[in-house]
């Protein structure tokens, strides 16, 4: 069997430090959210490996309903590799049980190699970091790899895989409630533009999640406006969703706004105005000790929900 793709990809794929995992939301909008990556990766077997804690349930629900999902390779913050390639891997994903709380375990070289060695928790912290060592792993089948020749994505992409379709996807059905922002956009394309990393998400015409970055040049009434490559993001109206991010060496820091939201596009135009409808954000400073105390709380707060759900036992 030959590889799936060459080694100047999965030198990206087994190298950056964090991507962006794109999901399909009920109403076919696209959320787009960062997670480490663990360079978990079969070129052969075509597959890629990410995992979730147990804590963001409602994204593995979602997941686990509709599988269409993507990951955007499109940061060598921290990354191994210097290439200059924009990766986006397209496929289907397929969850390992909610219930097994084993994932880790059996992925542990890859977990260290990127966080270090388990051991230095040491008991007290072990006990505390247990719920969030608690993880789901998310394999995607790879069906297709989108690879423009730099992080901006200008120039023409190089498919491998299943061909892209032949038509862009049609524009959507404004939403019921209407395509105006609902959060305060001006202060999200504030906070967005201070991010190094902006990515915007839809779906596309086969339904697979679509993730490009973009530049936030400012607002107008409409939403806040950016600007995209060139001859990539389909014309018309459409929900998307719109993320900004920065992570420091282990995500022991993080900047994070996740937004869904509408999406208006003009022809001819690269100037996109985005609406945005919610919002996800915070901000964690670079302390191990913060990070360990916080994300131990977090996901036991989460998982309140997820038993409410009925998706785990007590």
């Amino acid at each position: 069997m030959t590889s799936r793709w060459p080694d100047t990809v999965d030198e990206i794929v087994g190298g950056d430090h964090a991507v962006a995992l794109a999901y399909v939301t009920p109403a076919s909008g696209v959320v787009l959210t960062p997670v480490t990556n663990f360079g978990m990766r079969d070129s052969e077997g075509g597959t890629v490996t990410v995992n979730s804690s147990i804590g963001a349930w409602k994204k593995l629900e979602r997941i686990r309903r509709d599988p269409h999902v993507a990951l955007a390779f499109h940061t060598r913050e921290h990354a191994s590799s210097g290439r200059p390639e924009y990766v986006l891997v397209q496929g289907r994903a397929s969850l390992s049980p909610f219930a097994d709380r084993g994932w880790l375990d059996a992925h542990r070289e890859e977990w260290e190699r990127f966080t270090g060695p388990m051991r230095e928790f040491g008991p007290l912290w072990g006990r505390w970091l247990s719920v969030y060592h608690w993880r789901v792993g998310i394999e995607i089948a790879v069906e297709r790899l989108v690879v423009w020749p730099d992080l901006a994505c200008s120039g023409a992409p190089e498919v491998l895989g299943a061909p892209l379709p032949p038509e862009p996807p049609a524009p959507q059905r404004p939403p019921a409630r209407g395509t105006e922002p609902r959060i305060n956009h001006a202060r999200s394309a504030a906070g967005a533009k201070r991010l190094p990393s902006v990515l915007l998400g839809w779906v596309g015409a086969d339904r697979l999640p679509v993730v490009v970055p973009v530049q936030v040049e400012g607002t107008e009434d409409g939403g806040i406006v950016v600007e995209a490559p060139a001859g990539i993001v389909p014309p018309g109206g459409r929900r998307a969703g719109l993320t900004a991010h920065w992570f420091s060496r282990h995500v022991l820091g993080q900047r994070q706004r996740i937004h869904t939201g509408w999406l208006e596009v003009e022809p001819t135009e690269r100037r996109l105005v985005y609406a945005p409808h919610t919002q996800a954000a915070y901000r964690l400073p670079p302390s191990k000790l913060l990070y360990k105390v916080v994300v131990g709380l977090f996901t036991r707060l989460r998982l309140r929900g997820a038993r409410r759900a009925g998706l785990l036992a007590d």
